[in-house]
């Protein structure tokens, strides 16, 4: 079965012969950051250098397309433009960085384990604000003339992918430009390159190589995004998320010492698959038919690990900065078990929050259930149970393992 468009197919065929750079990586990219310097009018050569890595790893992946490596490049070179640009407010106000990240909280799990409910859940509360997809690709301060060009042009994108090279992920994980989203988006490295664009071996053994002092940097990044956007604006408590945040809980508390994690949790027996499935969509505009059984090596090493570090921090982080979520908990009555949530991090549930929630809850209009299966990926569920065994016996204290949930979330 291809995992590639026909219009993604023909696409490549017509615009291979235009598409420049290819066959000299390292050129293209240093094109593309002068490009940013000169636009921005200033430039950090550690942060390039960096996400030159990205690029470099992704444009060695060999089944790249013609369209695939002008998507990355464009990708890595709209990050370096935003993160520069927010330096570079940051530089020109110093009191952007007095701003107050106060007890944000972050939301973390194993992806499909309603993540992105919960922060959505979370961040309709009118005491808090979830960072939105456009504001992060296109961080400033506040300007409505900004953001309605930014918006519409987020949205445009996100309706090509998704018409003509990953159909699939209007169902999987939908993606609005004023909706709340990951806040991978504000970072220049993590495991989420990787997961995106292809396996990326040379990126990740450079990822794995790097001290606690770069990781706690990538998080700098994540500050002052959240510094920038909200100077000169009503100040709220922030909720953020993302599922790999998981790998990086020990890191988070030196960054934000006075964070709350949300940890949504699910037999990742019931989960493996459908993160699966999510990877080769997320992979399809960039390859020719990503091969499945990578995409199932890639996606349980890198949930092993996150899980496993997670673990670990867990040992050492007060209990009162972690808030448990079971899936079939929330599943099974969330007016209950959100009330218990907003309660469980000190945050305030009114009856305006109680009001809309089945409006948060529904799934967005012209959406349909996932459809996936391991195996497609080369796993069975006694190797993902093996793989897991040391959070499933967390997972047993708190959660109905063999239960099936009353809604899929």
């Amino acid at each position: 079965m291809s995992s590639t468009t026909r219009a993604s197919k023909v696409l490549n065929t017509v615009f291979a012969p235009v598409i420049r750079g290819r066959d000299d990586p390292a050129n293209a990219w240093a094109k593309a950051v002068a490009d940013v310097e000169k636009d921005a009018g200033a430039q950090d050569r550690e942060l390039a250098d960096g996400l030159g890595r990205v690029f470099a790893s992704i444009a060695e992946e060999p089944r790249l397309t013609p369209l695939g490596f002008f998507f990355a490049l464009s990708t890595v070179r709209d990050r370096y433009a935003n993160l520069l640009r927010i330096k570079t407010l940051v530089a020109e106000r110093p009191e952007i960085a007095a701003e107050q990240i106060s007890n944000p909280v972050f939301v973390l799990g194993l992806p499909r384990t309603a993540t992105t409910l919960t922060h959505k859940v979370l961040a309709a509360s009118p005491d808090h604000r979830g960072p939105r997809a456009w504001e992060m690709s296109y961080t400033g301060l506040e300007d409505p003339r900004v953001a309605k060009r930014e918006i519409k042009q987020f949205d445009q994108k996100i309706r090509i992918v998704t018409s003509l090279f990953a159909p699939g992920l209007k169902h999987i994980h939908p993606i609005r430009a004023e909706d709340p989203e990951e806040s991978l988006l504000l970072m220049p490295h993590g495991t989420f390159w990787p997961l995106f664009h292809g396996s990326m071996p040379t990126y990740r053994d450079w990822y794995a190589r790097r001290s606690a002092a770069d990781l706690a940097g990538d998080y700098e990044y994540l500050k002052q995004g959240l510094q920038v956007l909200q100077h000169g604006r009503a100040p709220k408590r922030w909720v953020v998320k993302y599922p790999a945040h998981l790998n990086d809980m020990s890191v988070i508390k030196q960054v934000f010492p006075d964070a709350t994690f949300v940890w949504t949790h699910r037999d990742p027996a019931t989960v493996v698959g459908s993160a699966c499935s999510l990877v080769e969509t997320l992979w399809a505009p960039y390859h020719t038919d990503p091969d499945p059984l990578e995409v199932g090596r890639l996606v349980m090493d890198s949930m092993v690990t996150w899980v496993d570090n997670a673990l670990e921090s867990r040992l050492s982080l007060p209990p009162s900065s972690i808030v448990d979520v079971p899936y079939h908990a929330l599943s099974a009555d969330p007016h209950a078990e959100v009330p218990r949530l907003y309660s469980a991090i000190g945050a305030r549930w009114s009856a305006s929050d109680a009001a809309k929630l089945d409006q948060v809850l529904a799934r967005p209009a012209g959406t349909r259930p996932h459809q996936y299966d391991m195996r497609r990926y080369g796993l069975q569920p006694d190797q993902v149970e093996e793989a897991f065994a040391s959070y499933l016996r967390l997972l047993s204290t708190f959660d109905m393992l063999d239960a099936a949930p009353r809604a899929e979330l």
